[in-house]
């Protein structure tokens, strides 16, 4: 018989434990930018050390064969949707082309409705401006930076929630912070933080505590091309992977001070393939490639006393997957008015899989360019025929003597080409303004005209230049959508000899202008950090010019600028247009 003590104990612990049974998992997705499936010791790179990510397939599972996009904002809409990007309207990286449709429901909106607490902090790149930002996407809290590219990693710009910020150091650690933050203040209830660092993607900027090891190094692991090899950048990139996994320890070590690690489900996986020439196992192809080395990443999965530690899932499986799954293992219900295209991989991860598991067909596009993979074969956007269990490397087209699965492959391609592709032809999506106390409207999203120019080829994190003459304008394709008074503001720099010209700002019939008053003209940045030279657009200070409050109908026009005098021999550079709400 139990005593009173020892009824009394167990009558205590009944409600922790039968909370402890019903609570839902949290959720941390760790999502790294250019990081090559190679770029890991867990995968055999021997450059490197990444213990705390290694320590992820270790305690949990390691999928040997899973597939993003050849590029960023494509793999961030297939986990935000659980659908093929072309559907949801990603046709690029920059320029609006990288936004997804505000159809879409995403993983944050999901896990929302179902009590979660929602936060991200890194790089977005699925849209600028409300109601593209992930604000209005799902998220609670967000911290990071919602372009593509940024141009400096120390210090820097950040966006929290709609309204821009100065950072606080290197910008992965800063994250990180921000991140811990959110799951310290969540602990007690369920929690989704979405982590995706925006590195090693260029400009290679990294600490010097991490660089130091990898300055002079020559790499035991190169390349299969070692010709092709920038060994700076090999080196910087893996300087970098170091600094992500010194992060995702201290997020797994927050997680176990928190007493929260058997409750939360991490998973960790990379966006694409890495853009330079460096080890990766030998595969073909990098980023922008659909062929294996531009599409494999690495995924762990871990979630202590449900996924046993050890797992290989060798079954291919995609970022489309992620979605579903993750619903799935929460007992979230999933609410998505549209079909996704990707399957729960539950049974895989808890080792409950039929022997039987279908094979399936994961299909990869850039360009237009349609690349499909099956267990054993991958037919190449070329028309040419893998077999990739035999041949990983993608050295001897089959096709010829496979003609069956070549011609079954090339149907499929055509077919799902013909269904998706008409979602995502011609971009005549409006840039929005109007939807919160901020419409940020940067020049990676303009258009220039009359001589003006961008400040590099590479879109993102430009600034417009060589504005000399009143033929030059400055135009965004905006729709406002919620009309009220806004003021006009210009983030800009000017010479102390060219200060004196006029700008004028137009739209809907409405105008505001005003005088260059002030030189302001800082050095271009970045080549003192860079441990590489940068192949995009340096960057500098801007100062913030206004030209005055419009009042701007509900409509579809082109925000204009224009010089309406020139006093010098340049108008000014300009990095953006702001439009704050006023009422």
């Amino acid at each position: 018989m139990l005593s009173r003590r020892e009824v009394l104990s167990l009558l205590a612990a009944a409600p922790v434990a039968l909370g402890a049974e019903t609570r839902k998992p949290n959720i941390v997705i760790i999502l790294s930018d250019d990081q090559a499936w190679g770029d890991l010791s867990v995968t055999g790179n021997k450059n490197l050390s990444t213990p705390n990510i290694d320590s992820l397939a270790r305690d949990g599972a390691m999928f040997d064969r899973f597939f993003v996009c050849p590029v960023c904002s494509p793999t961030r809409a297939e986990l935000l949707t659980g659908r093929y990007h072309p559907r949801g309207g990603v046709r690029g990286v920059s320029e609006g082309l990288e936004r997804l449709n505000l159809d879409e429901r995403t993983i944050a909106d999901t896990f929302k409705a179902n009590g979660y607490a929602t936060g991200a902090f890194g790089k977005w790149h699925n849209g600028s401006q409300f109601p593209y930002h992930p604000n209005a996407r799902g998220f609670d809290e967000y911290y990071g930076m919602t372009a593509g590219h940024w141009p400096n990693y120390f210090d820097t710009i950040l966006d929290h929630n709609g309204e821009f910020v100065r950072g606080k150091g290197y910008v992965v650690d800063d994250l990180t912070d921000h991140a811990m933050a959110f799951i310290e203040k969540n602990k007690t209830k369920p929690f989704f933080c979405y982590l995706p660092v925006n590195s090693p993607h260029s400009p290679m900027q990294v600490p010097e505590k991490y660089f130091e090891k990898f300055s002079l190094m020559n790499p035991v692991m190169k390349n299969d091309k070692p010709e092709e090899e920038d060994l700076g950048m090999t080196r910087a990139a893996l300087a970098m992977c170091e600094n992500i996994d010194w992060n995702v320890g201290r997020v797994l070590k927050k997680l176990d001070d928190l007493k929260l690690a058997n409750d939360t489900i991490v998973l960790y996986f990379s966006d694409n393939g890495p853009a330079s020439a460096r080890w990766n196992g030998g595969m073909r192809g990098r980023k922008g490639s659909t062929d294996e080395g531009g599409i494999r990443s690495p995924l762990m999965m871990r979630w202590p006393g449900h996924i046993p530690g050890g797992t290989k899932v060798t079954q291919i499986a995609g970022a489309i997957d992620l979605l579903p799954t993750l619903a799935d293992m929460a007992g979230v219900r999933l609410d998505s008015k549209k079909p996704l295209d990707g399957k729960v991989l539950t049974p895989l991860l808890t080792g409950k899989a039929p022997a039987n598991w279908p094979d399936r067909m994961i299909f990869s596009t850039n360009n237009k360019k349609v690349s499909v993979r099956t267990q054993q074969y991958r037919l190449d956007d070329q028309g040419r025929l893998y077999d990739m269990v035999a041949d990983p490397s993608q050295t001897k087209d089959v096709s010829a003597a496979q003609p069956a699965v070549a011609s079954k492959l090339k149907k499929a391609v055509a077919d799902w080409s013909s269904e998706v592709f008409p979602f995502a032809g011609p971009d005549d999506r409006p840039f929005p303004v109007g939807y919160s106390k901020l419409t940020w409207l940067p020049a990676r999203d303009g258009r220039a005209a009359g001589g003006v120019v961008r400040s590099n080829k590479y879109p993102n994190s430009t600034f417009f230049t060589n504005w000399t003459s009143k033929e030059g304008e400055i135009t965004w394709d905006v729709e406002v959508g919620k009309p009220g008074e806004f003021e006009v503001v210009i983030e800009y720099t000017c010479a102390a000899a060219d200060v004196g010209s006029t700008i004028e700002m137009s739209l809907l019939g409405k105008n505001a202008k005003a005088k260059v008053a002030t030189a302001f003209d800082p050095p271009l940045q970045g080549a003192t950090n860079d441990r590489v030279v940068r192949i995009e657009s340096y960057y500098k200070e801007f100062k913030p010019l206004s030209l005055g409050r419009v009042s701007l109908p509900k409509g579809r026009g082109k925000l204009t600028l224009r010089a309406t005098e020139i006093a010098g021999k340049q108008v000014a550079d300009v990095f953006s247009v702001m439009l704050y709400r006023r009422t």
